[in-house]
């Protein structure tokens, strides 16, 4: 089942200027050359992995309602579906007995602990900083193109999902980036504040157009689901290449 990925069209470390509008802090990361899907995971592509069944009238829709911990399980199960390493190893800890409150500025501790094995050459979720430099795909505004010929958003959406591809791909050949769904990031927001809280991008179906932009970081729960959040998968191109040698 092995699914096409994107090589990014450059071979050597290239650095990310990311913003947080919030905070109005802004810092500079470096990526790696790195695979990305072209679009975000189908319900097909799910259920072929999961053991389902999907309509063939609804295959090619955003898989949604899926939490950041059901991301991170997926890609480990097509990982080893497809014979590569799993690159995140999963476990559990106790963690105190809540009370009734939290003192201001605590973040919640969460129960899961999450791994990347960076030698790993398994299907992974995208950086921060991956997913915005391959949005942009070469571009330096708010948007690749045109929001209504690139995206589905509150204004062209009819308040629903659509299939995947249906909209322009960017430069890159990668559909969807903006509109669409919300796509889930490897990254914590700000654990100092949010605890477990990972980023979120690319805005959704149901958004105005002002979410649907490069730059825009949002955050949510790691155990949430939404049916405007989903996500696309991606591999480490050293590793990726690695195994076609072998």
């Amino acid at each position: 089942m092995s699914v096409d990925l994107i090589a990014m069209p450059f071979r050597d470390t290239v650095e990310e200027l990311v913003v947080d509008r919030g905070t109005g802090r802004s810092w500079t990361v470096p990526v790696e050359p790195f695979e990305l899907s072209p679009v975000v995971v189908t319900r097909s592509l799910w259920n072929q992995v999961q053991g389902g069944t999907v309509n063939a009238d609804l295959a090619d829709l955003p898989q949604t309602e899926v939490s950041w911990r059901d991301a991170i399980q997926f890609c480990n199960a097509l990982s080893i579906q497809d014979g590569f390493t799993p690159v995140y190893t999963i476990s559990q800890r106790e963690v105190p007995t809540p009370t009734q409150w939290r003192p201001h500025g605590q973040p919640e501790v969460d129960d899961w602990v999450i791994e990347w094995d960076h030698e790993a050459d398994g299907y992974r979720l995208p950086t921060d900083a991956e997913w915005q430099l391959a949005c942009r795909a070469g571009t330096t505004g708010p948007r690749y193109a045109q929001l209504d010929d690139i995206g589905w958003y509150a204004d062209n959406s009819g308040g629903r999902a659509h299939p995947v591809r249906l909209k322009q791909p960017n430069e890159w050949g990668l559909f969807d980036m903006l509109g669409g769904v919300w796509e889930w990031c490897w990254d914590l927001y700000d654990p100092d504040v949010y605890g477990s809280y990972r980023i979120i991008r690319g805005g959704g179906w149901s958004d105005p157009q002002w979410s649907c932009r490069a730059g825009v970081r949002r955050k949510t729960n790691p155990a949430s689901s939404f049916d405007d959040l989903g996500f696309r998968i991606g591999r480490g191109v050293s590793s990726a290449l690695a195994v076609r040698r072998a």
